[in-house]
Parts: structure tokens; C-alpha cells; sequence
């Protein structure tokens, strides 16, 4: 199946969020939302400077023609943890593209740490999504993406449809990461070592803030012990880890890890798992 991008008359969701700093209290002040985008009430499990937030896709998932639109702004000293009450299912494309697009502004010494769940290509999917961070000097950014080609619990495979995802992340004009990937289905691309060589999951995780030391980047790679495919790389202004394997659980923990120490060393943060990742 070829891509056609044109957008029919889908569900078009958006979400519009502003985080701000109020006397050392990160509080949502500004909630807008519509169908099927849907944000549960903020919560405060690590106390009042890191603000929890939830995001959920009431229809279940995404087909041909669907968009959504999210734009989230943390302004100055805000700080934030936002990820996704389950799994995104993108089901089997009628011949149009479903799309995602995000929008993130993150001011100066403000966080956000964007943890969503993972993303499942039904075969025969068609999906894009693109996300940009404009990071003020001072403010940083983790993020993480992973990806399931295929119901690969059910044996199906990701052998028609196509992928694409975008991420930028912009300081002052000058770009410091810019990651721009495709994956069209086919078998060869299935089984190819230059596509998923035989491994259904891909999952990136990105740090981009402070320069990570020599020590860090070791330590990361210390924390890898599965049986994947993983690589850590030193950018500029922070951190990138890749993953390529079997195992959502596996590539999961690893970045789980990898967030906590980075937490650690950056954020002033402790160790703290999701609540809604534990259902």
C-alpha cells in the first residue's frame, strides 16, 4: 500500500496545555481539549515541583485520516512529567494517513520530561508523526519513543502500510537534534540488518539540556543487559539511546534506567515510576 497524505474528514483531537511556576509549584493554568484528546487532573506523587500529568485518547486509536494536534508550553522554572494512559494503536489504513503532530515550548530553566507509551503499527497502517521542541537556553528535554511494527503477540508482521516520525529540537534557531525516520512495510525490510532485521520494536530515548560527561555515557551503557540491539550516543547538548529488538518490556526497563539516572544527575529528582504504567 503507497502513502496517500491526504487528510479526509477524520477525527481531528487537540490539546493545548501551559505549565507554570508558581512559587516553586509547577500548576496547569491553561487546559483546552477536544475529542478524542483528553488530560486527567494534574497530580503531585514526587510534591509540588514536578507537576504529573496524563494524557488520554479516548477513541482507542487512530485510523486513516485522524489527526492529532497537541501543543504543550512549559513556561519559566515549570516542570513537568506527561505520558500516556496506554499504548497508541494505529490500525489499518483506509489508503489515508493518520498524523500526529506535537508542538512543545519549553522556557527558560523549565523541564519537561515526555514519557509516552508505546506506539503499535497494525500491518497496513499508515502513520506520521512530527514533534518539535523549541528549548530556550537554560530549559531541557527528555523524551522517548517506541515503537511495535506489526501485533507481533498475534504473529502479524508489518509488511504493508509506512512509518514515518519526525523530531526536532530547535535553541534559538540553531538546531540540536533533528531525527527523521521512514520505514515503508515490506518483507525485506522486516528481516533487512538497514530495517527492523527481523525485530518488531524500535525505541529511541533523548536528553537534551546539559553536555553528559564520559562517566554517563558509560554508566548508560552499563545499564543495558538484554538480548536487543542497543547503542548510546554522546550529542552535543545531551544523550541519545537506541534500541532495536523483541521485547517492549526490555527496551522499557533500559530507558526507564537510563531516565532515572539522568534524573539524578540533572533534574534533582529522585527514582519514581508512573503509577499508570504499573497497571
Amino acid at each position: 500500500m503507497t502513502c496517500n497524505p491526504q487528510i479526509a474528514e477524520g477525527w481531528h483531537g487537540k490539546l493545548n496545555l501551559v505549565y507554570a511556576d508558581r512559587q516553586g509549584k509547577t500548576q496547569l493554568i491553561y487546559n483546552h481539549q477536544q475529542a478524542p484528546l483528553k488530560v486527567q487532573r494534574p497530580f503531585y506523587p514526587e510534591g509540588e515541583k514536578v507537576c504529573h500529568s496524563v494524557i488520554l485518547h479516548t477513541a482507542g486509536g487512530m485510523v486513516g485520516g485522524d489527526r492529532l494536534s497537541s501543543n504543550i508550553h512549559l513556561q519559566t522554572q515549570a516542570q513537568a512529567l506527561i505520558t500516556t494512559a496506554a499504548a497508541s494503536k494505529i490500525y489499518r489504513s483506509n489508503g489515508l494517513q493518520a498524523r500526529q503532530t506535537i508542538q512543545m515550548q519549553v522556557d527558560v530553566g523549565a523541564c519537561l520530561e515526555w514519557l509516552p507509551q508505546e506506539t503499535i503499527l497494525f500491518n497496513d497502517a499508515i502513520f506520521r508523526q512530527d514533534l518539535r521542541v523549541e528549548l530556550a537556553t537554560g530549559g531541557s528535554w527528555l523524551g522517548w519513543e517506541i515503537t511495535r511494527f506489526g501485533r507481533s503477540a498475534r504473529g502479524e508482521k508489518f509488511l504493508q502500510g509506512e512509518w514515518r516520525s519526525h523530531t526536532e529540537i530547535w535553541q534559538q534557531d540553531v538546531p540540536l537534534w533533528i531525527d527523521r525516520q521512514c520505514l515503508r512495510g515490506s518483507e525485506e525490510t522486516f528481516h533487512s540488518p538497514h530495517g527492523l532485521a527481523g525485530k518488531p520494536i524500535v525505541g529511541s530515548l533523548v536528553w537534551v539540556g546539559d553536555a553528559v560527561s564520559a562517566e554517563i555515557v558509560e554508566k548508560t551503557r552499563n545499564l543495558w543487559d538484554g538480548e536487543g540491539e542497543a547503542g548510546v550516543s554522546r550529542l552535543q547538548h545531551g544523550l541519545l539511546c537506541r534500541y532495536r529488538g523483541a521485547s517492549t518490556s526490555e527496551v522499557r526497563n533500559w530507558f526507564i534506567d537510563v531516565w532515572q539516572l539522568l534524573r539524578v544527575s540533572f533534574l534533582n529528582c529522585g527514582n519514581y515510576i508512573p503509577r499508570v504504567w504499573q497497571v
